[in-house]
């Protein structure tokens, strides 16, 4: 009988080692991390105001307690009239970033945060070059893990740089895609980005991959640099359109924001 069970098992054995391994969550060390634990301001260890800039989504951003602040374990990020006769902007909106401070090459990205609505909302998470080795923009980059606008029943995430912007090279590879998401709820949106692609998620399942091209240089790819990170409620613009007034205020909710980066990652970077 055991003469019988015993090449059953060996079958058993060598199918089980051909299986490929999964990857599993102790294969990513955590690099950064932000809980919102502190009620107030933004850790300023951390984070600092984006400033007001020309750009649709910095020119309404403010410096003010109302617009960004951490309460109950969570940072709000809100968009609002403006109540300050001090300032002539009609809004301010909230714009945090990382730069100077925290920024990292390759790595997984996850923001859990909850996306509200109205005319003219438009938050977003994203990436920038920390020095902006290529140039201004688009030709050092910019990579964006979430952007949702309006009242939309799905959020985009985008790619931009020299090759998508200026050569308009849209399609070869596919630049950016739209994913639904859990409306009035928490979702973890993601981004896992290697020497050679970048693969983005929401609530862990991909959306899409965007490829390096074979023997492309930096007007393709330049995503081979520093990128800090960047959390804002912005409201109106070009792309997004009018604001309604009534629909104020809005706000994104941002839970956490966690880096992590592999062991082969780490040692690349050094």
């Amino acid at each position: 009988m055991i003469k019988q069970i015993l090449p059953f098992l060996l079958i058993i054995c060598m199918s089980c080692t051909s299986l490929p391994r999964k990857e599993k969550a102790a294969d990513w060390v955590l690099l950064w991390e932000e809980e919102f634990d502190k009620d107030g301001a933004p850790d300023s260890a951390k984070w600092s105001f984006a400033g007001r800039r020309s750009p649709d989504w910095a020119c309404y951003c403010a410096d003010n307690p109302a617009t960004t602040f951490v309460k109950d374990g969570q940072l709000y990020l809100r968009a609002k009239l403006n109540e300050d006769p001090a300032d002539t902007a009609r809004y301010q909106t909230a714009c945090i970033h990382t730069k100077n401070k925290f920024a990292f090459r390759y790595g997984k990205v996850e923001v859990r945060a909850k996306l509200a609505k109205g005319k003219g909302s438009w938050p977003a998470i994203w990436l920038m070059p920390q020095d902006a080795t290529y140039g201004g923009w688009p030709d050092s980059g910019e990579i964006d893990i979430m952007e949702h606008l309006n009242y939309d029943t799905v959020f985009y995430q985008t790619l931009h740089s020299h090759y998508i912007d200026k050569q308009n090279q849209k399609t070869d590879p596919v630049y950016f895609a739209t994913a639904p998401f859990q409306e009035g709820e928490y979702n973890i949106f993601g981004l896992e980005w290697y020497p050679d692609r970048l693969d983005f998620f929401v609530n862990h399942k991909k959306t899409f991959s965007y490829p390096k091209i074979e023997n492309a240089d930096f007007r393709q790819w330049p995503f081979d640099q520093e990128y800090y990170i960047i959390l804002n409620q912005a409201l109106g613009g070009n792309w997004v359109g009018t604001i309604k007034d009534e629909d104020l205020p809005v706000q994104m909710l941002v839970d956490w924001v966690r880096v992590y980066q592999k062991k082969d990652q780490q040692k690349a970077n050094l």
